[in-house]
Parts: structure tokens; sequence; C-alpha cells
């Protein structure tokens, strides 16, 4: 009997000293949310410095991507939880208002579960974003033997305005490919492909690669070559269509006429056309050149004389991030929860479209009112959601495939904005006067078919993209009721 009372009492006492501890030693979501921010801080000294420096180790640049991904991820999430709080905090101070105590249970029931995901997800983020630290720490040792790059003071909403978001990584790969000598000189060209799908980022990037001084000064000139179907008509006038881009005039016998060729290849492509060309390269292109090649097809990766370079499109928590930057610039988005809320949907129907995400979050930033920007949250979702019950896609999806798609008005909902064909205009070349939000707000009234500037990019190669649009007036199918 004696034995049997001392167990139970033993168990009592572990039971109570457990409860204590998970009651008084359990962290509280404050306190997750103040470790995440200090380790966001700490993965963003790491990254800084790391992308402020000229890295020619790709397992280093791989790893310092992971670790930029793990931080845009713990963004995303630590937004989410302080919107969550705050949608929490305003429904409290409207549930005396409301009449049905049922509702109030629900609701109250639904936040709460909504509450503690959000919480398990600051957790998480934090202890992942954690191992990812731990395991760059000898990576940032190493990063003091690697020259610094140099970069121009600009605060960050200007940083993401006008310059490469999101591909540190690739463009350095790019520039180790370029600026590597083949010990002989007898090896092939070097060819590099670098594939993706429409409005990636391929020509941006390789745009950015040659406007570095070290490629520059490597390569004695930087042509550049737009083929929309590579077949035999288009290699006979293959020189025709060569712009180049960059003449080293500077004596310099080490540079001994390296040719850079950049072959941006917008249609299909006839690989026996494309042999000929590349034997021909071989024979008549100095020792030393390099070449690199950007396609929507993956049938030009088998060319490459070096692993391809696939690009993707922004992950939801990076693109997050980048529209967050460019919408709020220097406000600080803590101070307006319900803005950031309204611009997290946003950003989330937007599809991961960088042109989408420059031209809604100037239109936001210049209105920065939560009725205008419910306004064009209610527009443009239920636009999107029309559009894929309608289509089966959404029509950010067809303009990346350059495909035929229908956009919102916003003053004229009876008409029916169409998108036809894209085009990119040099920044050479005349742009249309007639812009997006013009006829988005109707400040403009075009009829029929028209041509609209969508966007110009400020950012190399400084490209105008232009759309072919038609307005057409929704026809009423419904019939009149008889009485």
């Amino acid at each position: 009997m004696e034995s049997f009372i001392s167990a139970v009492m033993a168990e009592l006492t572990t039971r109570s000293i457990n409860f204590l501890t998970s009651k008084f030693l359990k962290p509280t979501s404050l306190d997750v949310e103040d470790r995440l921010c200090r380790a966001l801080l700490r993965a963003e000294v790491i990254i800084d410095e790391g992308m402020g420096r000229d890295i020619t180790n790709q397992a280093m640049l791989l790893q310092l991507d992971m670790l930029r991904d793990a931080r845009d991820r713990s963004r995303y999430v630590l937004d989410t939880f302080r919107c969550q709080l705050h949608d929490n905090e305003d429904t409290n101070d409207q549930g005396v208002s409301r009449s049905s105590f049922l509702s109030k249970v629900s609701s109250a029931k639904h936040l709460s579960n909504r509450g503690s995901q959000s919480f398990k997800d600051m957790q998480e983020a934090l202890d992942y974003l954690r191992s990812m630290i731990i395991d760059v720490n000898e990576l940032a040792l190493f990063l003091i033997s690697y020259p610094q790059m140099h970069r121009q003071p600009y605060s960050m909403h200007l940083e993401l305005a006008n310059c490469m978001f999101g591909r540190q990584m690739e463009a350095q790969l790019v520039i180790n490919f370029l600026l590597h000598t083949h010990p002989h000189k007898g090896e092939d060209l070097g060819l590099l492909p670098i594939v993706g799908p429409g409005q990636v980022g391929k020509t941006t990037l390789v745009a950015h690669v040659c406007k570095n001084e070290r490629v520059r000064g490597h390569f004695s000139k930087i042509m550049f070559f737009s083929i929309h179907d590579f077949t035999n008509d288009e290699l006979s006038n293959f020189k025709k269509g060569c712009m180049i881009e960059h003449q080293n005039h500077m004596p310099n016998s080490n540079i001994e006429r390296r040719l850079l060729v950049v072959v941006e290849l917008i249609g299909d492509l006839n690989e026996d056309a494309w042999n000929r060309l590349y034997c021909a390269s071989k024979q008549y292109v100095p020792s030393g050149s390099k070449i690199i090649v950007t396609s929507r097809s993956d049938k030009i990766i088998k060319f490459g004389t070096t692993r391809a370079l696939t690009l993707k499109y922004l992950s939801h928590e990076s693109y997050w991030y980048f529209f967050k930057t460019l919408t709020f610039g220097s406000r600080d988005p803590k101070m307006h929860p319900r803005l950031t809320r309204l611009a997290m949907v946003i950003a989330k129907t937007l599809n991961s479209s960088l042109i989408g995400a420059n031209i809604t979050s100037r239109l936001l930033s210049d209105n920065f009112d939560v009725q205008f920007w419910g306004m064009v949250l209610t527009l443009l979702r239920g636009s999107f959601q029309r559009h894929v019950s309608r289509f089966g896609e959404h029509p950010i999806d067809l303009l990346y495939q350059n495909k035929p798609a229908r956009l919102p008005i916003m003053t004229t909902p009876s008409e029916e904005f169409m998108v036809q064909h894209q085009y990119k205009y040099s920044h050479e070349e005349e742009v249309p006067q007639i812009r997006f939000a013009d006829v988005m707000f109707g400040s403009v009234k075009p009829h029929g078919k028209f041509d609209m500037l969508l966007w110009k990019a400020r950012i190399p190669p400084y490209h105008s993209h232009v759309y072919t649009c038609e307005i057409k007036e929704l026809k009423n199918t419904a019939s009149k009721r008889k009485r």
C-alpha cells in the first residue's frame, strides 16, 4: 500500500512539474516574434556581405541562395502573423456590437485556429532559419577572402526599383562562365544555355551581366542577335540582325579579340540550322569567345558546353517582399497593418508577375488609402476569378505565353478589355502615348484596336512592353421577363 501511495505521489509530482514548466517556460508569440526578428537580422548581415563580394565558388553561392530563400520565407510568415494579430484585435473591438452569440463564438474559434497555425508557422520558420544560419557560419569566415564589389548607396525601395531582384546567384554563375578561360586553345567554343518561361527575366539577367565591368574588359565585342524562328532563312540573314552592345577600344593584348555572342531565340529551334551555325562559329570566331543562348525551349540545353541555367519565377515569399518594398517605399509597413493585409492578398492575385508588381505597386503607392486599396483588390480578384472560370486559366499565365487575355477596367464594367499581342520595344524606339493606367481608370477612352504602353523598364535592357488591345462592348444576354 505504501509503495502504491508513493508511486501515485511521484506521478502527481511529475505531472505538476510538467504543467508548471509548460505554463511558465513555454515561449509566447511575442517571444518567438522577437527571436525571429533577431534571426532575420543575422541572416540579413550574412546575405548582404555575401552579395557584396565577388564569389566564384558555386557551392557558396548555392548556400547563400538557400539562406536567402529561408529569409524570405521567414519574412512572409512574420508579416502573416502580424496581420493575423491585427485582425484578432479588430474582431475583439467589433465583437461588443454583435447581436448573435453564436456568431461571436464561431468567429472567435476560427480566429483562434488561425492564430495558433500562424504561431506554429512562425516557430517552424524560426527553427529553419536558425539551422540555416548555423550551416553558413563557416561560409561567413570564407567571405572575407573574396574581393568586394562596388555598390551605389541606395535605399532599399530605390534599389529594388532600379536593380535586378533575386538573381544575384544566377548573375554570378554567368559571370564565372564568361571569365573562365580554357587552358588549351583547341577546345570547343563555350556555350551557355539559359532557359525558362516567358517574362521570367532571361534577357534582363544577360543585360545585367553584360554591364559588368570585368565582362566588358574581357571581350573585345559583345554582340546581340534576336531570332524568331531558327530556320534556314533566318540563318542566311543572321548577321543582319546583329546589334553591337559593346566594343572595347582599349589596347589590351590579353583580350585577343575575344567575342561574346548573345542569341535570343524567341521561336522554335531548328537543330540542323543551329549545328551549321555553331560549327561555322568554331572556325571563324576567335579563341576564347563565348556564346549565351536564351530560349523558352529546352531543346537548346543539349548544345551547351556547360550546365544550362534554368530560371524559374520568384517564390511567393520572395515576390511578397519585392511587392511590399516597392509598394510601401520609405513607409514602415508595421505602422499600416490594414494596408499590409490588403497588399498581401493583392500580391497573391498577381501570380508572381514582375511587370504586374511594378504597375500595381506604383498605383497603390500613389493612392495610399484603405478604401482605394480595397477597391483595387475587389476589381482584380473578381476579374481574375471570372477569367479562370470562363477560360480555365489565369490571365497572367496567358500573358506569359503571349496569348490573348482579358483585363479589368475600373470605370466601365460593361466593357471588355482584351489584350491580343505583346511586343518589346528598345529604349531608342518610339512607344505609344496611351498608358495602361489611363485605360484602366478611364482618363483615356479608346475604341476598337489600339496599342498601349504597359510598362517602361527602368533597368537594363530598358525594354518598353507594348500591348495591342481591343475594347469591346459586353453583350447583355439576359432576356426580359414577361408579365
